[in-house]
């Protein structure tokens, strides 16, 4: 394998920047847990992950990579992957056929980061782990506790499936071209939650109508929800950023009535 990094100037796409510093790349893996199994490496770039994750995961790699430019670097760099190297839309990307256990590791391009694990909710009985590197602002609000200022929809659908960890900052300078915020890697592991033991559809709908209008009270953005003889529930007192997602599936249960 060749060592193009710093050699070959890579472009912007997508949104993306490239890292360049290969300590954070290798920091990175090693955040991923070796008990999982499938890996999916999402957006590969320039390879600068993949370069440390072939040797870890061997055949259970597979690269999703949009961008032509960077599926014909990849083919060249890493012939050793062949046919892991998928040309497609990772937000197309059905994740069932990697199989149970799977991995989710990456780069994220900032212009599609929340809608990245929008799609892996859709899949979090096969994805039981997510190491990924985006804008540090969404990091804090995928990781924020309920009273927090950045808690929000992203927080409460992933806290409901996920333990985070918010890992590391990463400075803008070691990027190519450097972007403009600082980023964060952070990391989602499974819990052991089956069930919200609420109607999910409908749970997913409160979070969002609720943060839609977050500075008012759950009365008042719910107010199309909730029946007239609930209206005096204490817990609408609240904003949304107070809930937890407990206390979210006790919402959702009391709309059901409805």
């Amino acid at each position: 394998m060749k060592d193009n990094i710093g050699k070959v100037k890579p472009k912007k796409a997508l949104g993306q920047h490239f890292l360049m510093d290969l300590n954070i790349a290798h920091d990175i893996v090693d955040a991923l847990s070796d008990e999982v199994g499938e890996v999916v490496e999402v957006g590969a770039g320039m390879g600068v992950l993949t370069r440390y994750l072939i040797p870890r995961f061997g055949d259970r790699l597979h690269v999703v990579e949009i961008d032509n430019e960077s599926v014909v670097y990849l083919e060249k760099a890493f012939p050793e992957l062949g046919t892991a190297i998928e040309h497609a839309d990772f937000l197309k990307t059905d994740l069932q056929h990697f199989g149970d256990g799977i991995a989710i590791i990456g780069n994220f391009p900032y212009n599609i980061s929340s809608q990245i694990f929008f799609h892996v909710l859709k899949y979090r009985d096969n994805v039981i782990e997510i190491v990924g590197m985006l804008q540090k602002e969404v990091a804090e609000r995928i990781s924020a506790a309920p009273g927090s200022k950045t808690y929000g929809i992203l927080s409460v659908l992933l806290q409901a499936w996920y333990d985070i960890e918010y890992l590391f900052t990463v400075n803008e300078n070691v990027f190519n071209p450097p972007p403009k915020v600082k980023s964060a890697v952070i990391r989602l592991r499974r819990n052991e939650v089956k069930s919200l033991n609420c109607d999910e559809r409908y749970f997913t709908m409160v979070v969002k109508q609720s943060f839609n209008q977050r500075r008012k009270t759950l009365r008042n953005s719910l107010r199309s929800l909730v029946p007239a003889d609930m209206m005096d529930n204490p817990l609408l007192d609240k904003r949304p950023e107070q809930l937890s997602v407990d206390d979210f599936v006790t919402l959702t249960n009391m709309l059901s009535i409805k």
